[in-house]
């Protein structure tokens, strides 16, 4: 039934609108000017952060910068690396909303890695002051863990603070991980029909993704303009609920492409064992469960640097949980209002709302009625922030001018 209905529609689309599908204007999404490359000078940019924290890093091992005043450059330069993007993106009209998005992404990502990096070097350096018991390996057992299914540490084991080298750390920059450690799990060989599996998986699910956006989505999108300025309640639900449908098989197609085809490509290339990119997300019975398991390198970057240290301190559980959900907020806002330039904060109140939300599917769901809430919220959650963004956006930059 959930085939027929769903080829109805689409074969409804194509009567109505013809083919959309149009793979070269997707150039236009990245470039407004042939001759600028404004994102891509912007992540080639980004090696100026990760100098300066390897910099400040070898300057502390060697006790030349003390620790206080290293923790303030590195504040500085972790904030350099999100407030510096943002502002080139506000001030320069040439950067299309689709670049800054992957722009952003990629300093979010270095401003984790390197927020792990500082950590995990400064754990090393408490336990050689501590005069920690020498053997092989020591100072990297804060950041090394069991053995992996997929692989083991390599065989020449690096120890602090021989770790803090160009080498090690763009392994680190390029590896498919947000957490840091001295020793990775290593996978003994590149395996070429796994690797190209994952790459035409690749190939094929992004021409997927950009034909069921330009074919299905953009039209429903458009349309659902007029019944926002004329605010028809009615005609809103039928758009919201019409969306619902292509949003949320391309968001489940995006997670695979990214979770399994992408990241698998990386780790198989750079020989990189932990392959738990995520976990059965799918059958979570909880919010909570669902947001510690669809996205596992964010999860243990949160738990190990913000989570467990804000416990340490004293904060109660729950404080620490809300703490967390609020970054991630603030994460999601920032990647959608600055290359937007419009600031309304549906994306951070939207997570936000996973805290009650979180708490109301714990207090009054089980089993498989909980799993339905979790897929509720999913289904129905992304769209009406697509369509809100969406709306502001048109108002914002179309309507005037018309």
């Amino acid at each position: 039934m959930l085939v027929l209905s769903n080829a109805r529609l689409f074969l409804e689309n194509l009567i109505k609108y013809g083919i959309l599908v149009d793979p070269i204007q997707v150039v236009s999404l990245f470039l407004k000017d042939p001759y600028s490359w404004p994102s891509l000078c912007l992540i080639i940019a980004s090696n100026v952060f990760v100098v300066a924290a390897l910099s400040l890093e070898r300057r502390l091992a060697a006790g030349s910068l003390s620790e206080g005043a290293g923790a303030v450059l590195h504040a500085i330069n972790l904030l350099a690396i999100l407030c510096f993007p943002a502002v080139v993106v506000l001030m320069v009209t040439s950067i299309t909303p689709v670049g800054a998005v992957f722009t952003l992404a990629i300093y979010t990502v270095i401003f984790l890695k390197l927020f792990s990096f500082r950590d995990v070097n400064k754990w090393c350096r408490e336990r050689r002051e501590a005069k920690a018991s020498p053997r092989p390996g020591d100072g990297s057992a804060a950041a090394a863990g069991p053995k992996k299914a997929n692989g083991d540490v390599g065989q020449g084991r690096v120890t602090y603070p021989a770790n803090l080298t160009y080498r090690n750390l763009y392994y680190f920059v390029f590896a498919p991980t947000l957490c840091y450690e001295l020793n990775f799990p290593r996978s003994p060989r590149i395996r070429k029909r796994f690797l190209l599996r994952r790459l035409f998986e690749m190939l094929f699910f992004i021409q997927l993704l950009v034909g069921l956006i330009q074919q299905w989505m953009v039209p429903t999108i458009q349309n659902s303009m007029k019944p926002f300025r004329d605010m028809d309640y009615s005609r809103i639900i039928e758009r919201l609920l019409k969306l619902a449908v292509p949003n949320h098989l391309i968001w489940l197609i995006f997670f695979y492409w990214f979770f399994h085809s992408c990241l698998n490509v990386v780790a198989e290339v750079m020989q990189f064992g932990d392959r738990e990119f995520y976990r059965d997300w799918w059958n979570s019975e909880s919010v909570t469960y669902f947001w510690q398991n669809w996205n596992i390198p964010v999860h243990k970057w949160c738990l190990r640097h913000f989570y467990k240290p804000m416990l340490k301190r004293g904060a109660s559980k729950w404080t620490a949980q809300t703490a967390v959900f609020l970054a991630s907020a603030f994460f999601h806002e920032y990647l959608v209002s600055v290359p937007l330039k419009i600031f309304r904060l549906w994306a951070f109140m939207g997570m936000a709302a996973q805290i009650p939300l979180a708490w109301f599917v714990s207090k009054f769901f089980r089993g498989n009625y909980g799993n339905a809430a979790v897929w509720i919220s999913l289904i129905i959650g992304q769209p009406v922030a697509v369509l809100m963004y969406v709306h502001d956006y048109y108002v914002l930059n179309y309507e005037g001018s018309q």
